[in-house]
């Protein structure tokens, strides 16, 4: 016996608590008490919905620059990190989450002329940097890096464009979180950065094209508002390299409608430039220029009930279009310029039973990459719709990056799952063959752990897949801490995904649960408008379903149950608490949109209400005023312990959401279950958050998830 397995045995003789040991902390939350800021309350604030009057006491949190919501916010968050910093396991949990999260992130490489571009985070880097070799066998070189843009990390930075040449590329760098993005431009070869700067930039890239580039952007907002006033008339621009943005040429937008997103890009041989609007997150109109003989923008595809994508062009006169028209688990046609009307249309990629989830080019080939049950399935398919052939991918999970230029022979992808870390393949097309490139190295064993998924039924007698996450040999006695976690909205599918911040929750002997709820795009459009609109409520009852499955097959209990989701995630979790407090002893609504009476009002609200619906409309407000959470919360009423997270940049969902729900919430709650709002600074709706934010935030999460369902945590020393 080496000297320290004699230390240990020793120890351990004394004490249990030593040495490779598990430690387990518990603490009733009864020991620590909370005591909320005052609210104001504005009794005088009423609107009139349709004959219905609504009041609105804390409209006042809305102006989220006013010094009272500033002076607010610190008292809220005053309360909040004193009560976190009493959990006696959070410092723990943090410094375990470090640990794990530190290691080397890589992103899938990508050829651009004689050079290749990868993003890498060493480890606890704020940003991920990008570089640059020659070649697959250069030394990598920095070529952009965000953390040296500011000293706390909070800028962040990504390559949107290439020019034609491969000589120039455009980067998109943002501030503080916020959507708003400043286009910067530089030599690829040189590094250098040129005088070009590009304002007032909203969910753009830079397509680059004869000199210069197509991005979409907006006019500059008012002083003051830029984070919170509605955003309107959002137009493609063209910027020819080296003018100055007053000189840039307005291309494509509406200015009798402002409630329009316009965007678009030249098609990768430079024949056609393809233009989109829509009126919001749900369908749009499809335009196309002709650019080899400067032709007028003609419209393909009216309306906003369908979508329909250009994948490619086919010589002069064809597109390949990826439709739902006719096909709600869509299809690719191919479409004649000159005889564009449906019953011409050729069926490159029929519909079938499965969704397709989208169409890539490259290698002169198409890949067409489908969803089975929420999981990734590729093909490779000829242009004329012949030999597809299933890509053996490394397992069942998510995949991604499959294409590239018509001239390439091979690319990288990236494929993970709930246990196994993001990895990086290169695929040889002649081969149809993949090897591994970049596994990640993590402090933790993969093989410990078992995914599945499985089936359960919601309260109106649909099939609803669920995965679930825990350690092998876990007892199903229903005192095991769950986190549900879903979406469920705005045609977005929820696929295997690895979370390094999941391992703390595992570890602990908890179980990871996340729905695929109607809402989501995992199978086709029927099962998105099943849960949209007037139809919102299935999205609600899938989840509390969900909930409910997880207690009766004995993996926990309401007492040990918490869920959580981010954005519509976050309205999902606040309509589910305020119908079914009884059934959740946690609860996490994250940057949630939680007035549904007002969303529309502010930034790009708006363009949620092809999802939602508007409360201008009298259909309409009923039907968001029967699950606003703002409005559906009761006094007098127990609800679970909350932590309601949201950021002071967030200019997508608006901070004034989580203000006036948590100042309603913490006025109608009665008990002791805890009710607080974490509000980040100099963060927004997620993206581009620096590491150190991130490990702070996780660890107050699971710190409060682990407390307030009175479950122990382990600790390994030694």
């Amino acid at each position: 016996m080496g000297l320290r397995y004699k230390v240990c045995a020793i120890v351990i003789a004394v004490s249990f608590f030593a040495c490779k040991q598990e430690i387990m902390d518990k603490v009733s939350n009864e020991n620590i008490e909370v005591t909320y800021p005052e609210t104001r309350k504005d009794s005088s604030v009423v609107d009139d919905y349709h004959g219905t009057e609504v009041q609105d006491p804390y409209r006042w949190l809305e102006i989220d620059t006013a010094a009272e919501v500033g002076s607010w916010v610190k008292d809220q968050n005053k309360v909040t990190f004193d009560y976190l910093s009493q959990i006696p396991y959070r410092d723990k949990i943090r410094d375990r989450y470090e640990e794990l999260f530190n290691y080397v992130k890589l992103s899938s490489p990508y050829k651009v002329g004689e050079y290749y571009f990868f993003n890498k985070n060493d480890g606890l880097q704020n940003q991920s940097v990008t570089y640059i070799q020659k070649g697959l066998d250069g030394e990598p070189e920095v070529f952009l890096d965000p953390n040296a843009m500011s000293e706390d990390g909070t800028v962040s930075a990504r390559i949107i464009g290439f020019s034609e040449d491969d000589k120039y590329v455009a980067y998109a760098k943002s501030e503080g979180g916020s959507d708003w993005q400043e286009i910067h431009v530089m030599e690829v070869a040189t590094k250098r950065k040129l005088p070009d700067v590009l304002k007032w930039v909203k969910f753009s890239g830079a397509s680059w094209y004869d000199g210069g580039f197509y991005y979409n952007r907006y006019p500059a907002p008012e002083d003051g508002l830029e984070l919170s006033a509605k955003n309107e008339y959002h137009a493609v621009y063209y910027h020819k390299l080296g003018e100055d943005q007053s000189q840039d040429k307005y291309i494509f937008g509406n200015k009798k409608e402002p409630l329009i997103y316009h965007y678009g890009g030249p098609t990768e041989d430079k024949s056609f430039l393809v233009l989109y609007a829509a009126s919001g997150t749900d369908g749009y109109e499809t335009y196309y220029k002709d650019l080899k003989n400067d032709g007028p923008i003609k419209n393909l595809f009216s309306g906003f009930k369908n979508k329909s994508n250009v994948i490619d062009n086919v010589g002069d006169n064809a597109f390949l279009v990826m439709t739902n028209i006719d096909a709600p688990n869509y299809r690719l046609v191919k479409i004649d310029l000159d005889n564009p009307a449906k019953e011409n249309w050729v069926d490159i990629i029929p519909e079938s039973e499965n969704l397709l989830n989208g169409v890539s080019t490259g290698a002169g080939k198409l890949w067409a990459n489908y969803l089975k049950d929420a999981t990734t399935r590729i093909y490779r398919v000829d242009y004329d719709g012949q030999n597809m052939t299933e890509v053996k991918l490394p397992g069942l999970g998510s995949a991604g990056g499959f294409g590239g230029e018509k001239d390439d022979d091979h690319f990288f992808y990236s494929f993970s799952s709930f246990t196994i870390p993001n990895s990086i393949y290169k695929y040889d097309v002649a081969k149809d063959e993949s090897t591994p490139f970049f596994a990640s190295e993590l402090k933790f064993t993969p093989e410990d752990f078992v995914e599945k998924q499985v089936f359960y039924t919601s309260k109106d007698g649909t099939k609803v897949p669920m995965f679930i996450v825990h350690k092998k040999g876990l007892e199903l006695d229903g005192n095991n801490p769950t986190y549900l976690y879903a979406y469920g909205g705005f045609n977005v599918s929820l696929t295997p995904y690895f979370s390094t911040s999941r391992i703390i929750l595992l570890e602990n002997g908890g179980v990871f649960a996340m729905p695929n709820l109607r809402g989501g795009g995992e199978y086709g459009e029927e099962w998105h408008k099943a849960g949209m609109l007037l139809n919102k409520q299935n999205v609600f009852d899938d989840f509390i379903a969900a909930g409910e499955y997880l207690i009766s097959e004995g993996y926990t209990s309401k007492e040990k149950l918490a869920i959580a989701g981010g954005s519509n995630g976050g309205l999902l979790v606040g309509a589910c608490m305020t119908q079914r407090p009884d059934l959740f002893a946690a609860t996490f609504p994250a940057v949630g949109v939680m007035d549904m009476l007002r969303y529309h009002k502010f930034t790009v609200g708006w363009g949620w209400v092809p999802e939602y619906g508007s409360s201008d409309e009298s259909e309409h407000f009923e039907n968001l005023l029967s699950y606003s959470p703002l409005h559906n919360l009761k006094e007098g009423v127990s609800y679970p312990a909350t932590m309601i997270t949201t950021a002071d940049h967030d200019d997508r969902v608006v901070p004034a959401h989580s203000f006036k729900f948590g100042a309603r919430l913490q006025e109608c709650h009665e008990g002791d279950n805890p009710v607080i709002l974490r509000i980040e600074t100099d963060a927004g709706h997620g993206a581009g958050k620096p590491t150190s934010k991130i490990l702070d935030e996780e660890a107050d999460r699971w710190s409060f998830f682990f407390f307030n369902t009175d479950s122990p945590v382990k600790y390994m020393q030694g």
